[in-house]
């Protein structure tokens, strides 16, 4: 007969009996999460009001996160190692809330449960319930920095996390079919990446159960021959533990974690003294087990365990159902929890004393970012472009941040990475390697460029890998700068809101640190890829940012170098935000000096007052800009107004923080309506915009004067072409803005059409020259600005 209970736990002694009595306990407590609001610890008969009204919650990946969870503490009390878990399936939350609570740092970190009867109940009660907490590895729980709700990214926050870290050991759990992503996959290559000298171990260990929700996995049915090589082609060398009885697969995976011990110390040992081969096959762990190993082999007639059906509750019914109700109770009993708990619901001393106590991986440092440290910046003032009037003079504001950014990192040696798809040097950032060469642990040959072993720069063609490194390095405390081009910025949208949802719950438990904030250049952007044409033209990655939790995000746009300058040292300087800075990288015009730059900066906007001409009238319209291009449109839209119509008075404004537009109840960078209305005043605004009009739209729209506010972005009209045909096409040039200014101004009806008719035939001249000679004219290419116009 097909067996239907849970396998009978049979009696292990010795040590590997106390960690199976630990793996019992934990288990027990998982399944307790998943079902009961009450009577945790049976010492009644079950009843349906006992169970959760809703069932929410896996039980699949449990066992064998447990299962690891119980031997790697076992490693730790051993060899005195410092650990971090990371666990990829987010399904195991349950698991990791089991842990942690035996551990004692759960009751710790939420004193509601602790380690009693009402504490246990409580610990039920809560999991995935209004008011709770949720069914991933969350913020909440106490040594995580993976809540692993999006699959895929386990592997590259581990190796993140390692880097800089000599003396941790990261030990990643990787489901079967996380490990189909694309991220994970490309994940596989850390080896390459992680220095044996100066960076952390990450030790992987693939749980293959065979089934994702529904469906088998690619691994789990791949043939032991073709697994072994493709992760001895990785460069590790992978170790088996299989098995489906308890007593053996305990046995297993002690013998091999001591075996992996042994060899990361060998290879440590050997780095210092400078043995062995430079990048020898790192050690990680194939673990196979049954997916719901432990619970019930079959309900209702139908297999379970084993199969994809154990992914989520394995009993569905077990308030309506009796039967369902009375396997529960067996199920659970099954853990013998009369062996593993006191009375009073506290753990008994054989498991409360089996986790290392100064070592618990739930309560290390390194995950709550207690281990931060600020960095040492260089003064923004020592880089700034020395001008003698603004927009007079041109500067590559990219290239200008790049010596700061060296600088920076020569003074912080140790606590500053860089993270680009291939960019780097592209993105105008190479005085950065004067002092450090990209990361590159395979062969060197004689034509490559500043390549290193231990090199500071992290530059692979996945911008899924980049940022899964960088948010590693960062959720354990250190700093890092993330630069890509604008429109495949995109690629890493969905991480980007993990984090950021990781950052604002992050903020509400006082014993995790604010961690460095998460700093994007983004650079190569829509006003400056008319070479390469619609593919590589899109500004939404900043709308993308912005729609999320205004406590954390951030979106700068300043408008030359010296205002990058200062922008950026705000960002690396500042602590759980995500701050996206977008600036071009192609020589551009310089308005503010060291002074104005900073204040500008500081304010987020402003008037500018020397492009201004409403210094002793009312403003008759107000030109906006935010960015760099939109910015000098925009100023060389004032110089045409003031030539073609110098009786109109014009107030120019420049937007550096996009977030000052928001009131101020909608995010706390916003500004006061009075405030507002003094830069804006009440006269129409022709606002050129960097990206959507839309955004700005949706920003301000409860400002007064919103009705009178007029913007002109990206519109998704673009193609191969040049600079300036590409903000013709979507209305922010120069001819176009004016036409729109010189239409706010009622008194001027008897000379619009005129004024128009010049203006447009302006600017059929500047598309048609830009289409005979493949480039714009030299009065657009040579404009500058002029302090007599």
């Amino acid at each position: 007969m097909t067996r239907t209970m849970p396998i009978a736990h049979t009696e292990i002694t010795g040590s590997l009996g106390d960690l199976d009595a630990w793996w019992r306990a934990a288990n027990y407590l998982a399944v307790g999460q998943l079902y009961l609001m009450d009577n945790p610890l049976l010492t009644e008969p079950l009843r349906p009001e006992h169970i959760k009204r809703r069932l929410i919650g896996h039980w699949g990946t449990v066992p064998g996160v447990t299962l690891t969870y119980a031997h790697l503490n076992r490693v730790i009390a051993r060899t005195g190692q410092q650990m971090l878990f990371v666990l990829g399936p987010g399904h195991g939350a349950a698991a990791l809330n089991a842990a942690t609570w035996l551990e004692g740092a759960y009751p710790i970190r939420h004193p509601e449960a602790g380690h009693d009867l009402a504490g246990m109940r409580e610990l039920f009660r809560q999991f995935s319930f209004p008011g709770g907490v949720p069914s991933h590895a969350g913020p909440h729980l106490p040594g995580s920095i993976h809540e692993g709700g999006e699959l895929g990214y386990s592997l590259a926050h581990a190796t993140g996390a390692a880097l800089d870290n000599p003396d941790l050991v990261v030990a990643c759990m990787i489901g079967d079919g996380e490990a189909e992503t694309g991220p994970l996959a490309t994940s596989w290559h850390a080896p390459l990446f992680l220095d044996r000298v100066t960076d952390g171990t990450v030790l992987p260990i693939l749980h293959l159960n065979g089934y994702k929700i529904a469906n088998p996995t690619l691994l789990s049915r791949m043939s032991r021959i073709d697994l072994d090589r493709l992760l001895t082609a990785h460069g590790w060398e992978p170790m088996y533990v299989e098995g489906n009885e308890p007593k053996q697969v305990h046995q297993r995976y002690a013998e091999v974690l001591d075996e992996a011990m042994a060899r990361i110390a060998e290879i440590r040992d050997h780095a210092r003294r400078g043995l062995g081969p430079r990048d020898p096959s790192r050690p990680m762990i194939v673990l196979v087990t049954p997916k719901g190993w432990t619970g019930p082999a079959e309900v209702d007639g139908v297999r379970i365990e084993g199969t994809f059906r154990a992914h989520q509750v394995p009993l569905s019914a077990v308030r309506e159902n009796p039967e369902h109700l009375a396997q529960l109770e067996q199920w659970m009993l099954s853990y013998r929890p009369q062996e593993l708990f006191q009375a009073d619901g506290a753990p008994v001393d054989r498991i409360a004393t089996l986790h290392p106590e100064h070592l618990r991986m739930s309560m290390n440092p390194v995950a709550h970012g207690q281990n931060t440290v600020n960095l040492r910046l260089p003064r923004p003032g020592d880089y700034t472009v020395g001008f003698a009037d603004p927009g007079a003079e041109l500067a590559e504001a990219t290239r200008v941040l790049g010596g700061y950014l060296r600088d920076a990192l020569t003074a912080n040696p140790r606590n500053l990475l860089f993270f680009s798809p291939d960019e780097h040097a592209s993105n105008r950032l190479d005085a950065v390697l004067e002092v450090t060469g990209r990361r590159w642990r395979l062969p060197i040959r004689a034509d490559d460029d500043r390549l290193a072993p231990d090199g500071r720069v992290f530059e692979v063609l996945s911008e899924h890998l980049c940022q899964g490194w960088l948010e590693g390095y960062l959720l354990t405390g250190r700093h890092g700068v993330f630069s890509t081009y604008e429109a495949f910025a995109h690629i890493i949208d969905s991480m980007v809101v993990q984090h950021a949802k990781w950052l604002h719950m992050a903020a509400e438990f006082p014993w995790r640190e604010p961690i460095p904030s998460l700093n994007y250049l983004i650079t190569s952007h829509v006003w400056r890829q008319d070479h390469n044409g619609a593919s590589h033209q899109d500004p939404g990655f900043i709308d993308h940012v912005l729609s999320k939790r205004p406590e954390v995000s951030r979106v700068y746009l300043p408008p030359d170098a010296n205002c990058l300058l200062h922008v950026f040292d705000h960002c690396l300087r500042s602590r759980g935000y995500v701050n996206v800075v977008v600036s071009g990288k192609q020589p551009g015009l310089q308005y503010l000096d060291n002074e104005q730059a900073r204040i500008h900066c500081e304010r987020g906007l402003g008037v500018w007052e020397w492009a201004s001409s409403d210094h002793d009238r009312p403003a008759e319209v107000v030109l906006a800009c935010a960015g760099d291009v939109p910015t000098q449109e925009t100023l060389a839209t004032a110089a045409l107004l003031r030539e073609l119509a110098p009786d109109v008075a014009v107030r120019v404004v420049n937007v550096v923080d996009l977030a000052r537009l928001f009131p101020p109840d909608r995010h706390p960078h916003g500004i006061a309506d009075d405030e507002y209305g003094e830069i804006f005043t009440s006269a129409p605004v022709i606002f050129a915009f960097h990206g959507y009009p839309w955004l700005i739209h949706r920003i301000a729209y409860h400002r007064p004067g919103h009705d009178v506010m007029h913007v002109h972005g990206f519109t998704d009209n673009g193609t191969t072409t040049t600079p300036f045909d590409m903000c013709a096409m979507n209305g922010i040039d120069r001819y176009q803005l004016a036409i729109a200014a010189l239409a706010e101004v009622p008194r001027l009806a008897d000379r619009l059409e005129s004024l128009t008719a010049q203006l447009r035939a302006r600017l059929e001249y500047a598309r048609d020259y830009g289409r005979e000679f493949g480039e714009d004219p030299p009065e657009i290419t040579d404009w500058r600005w002029s302090r007599n116009e």
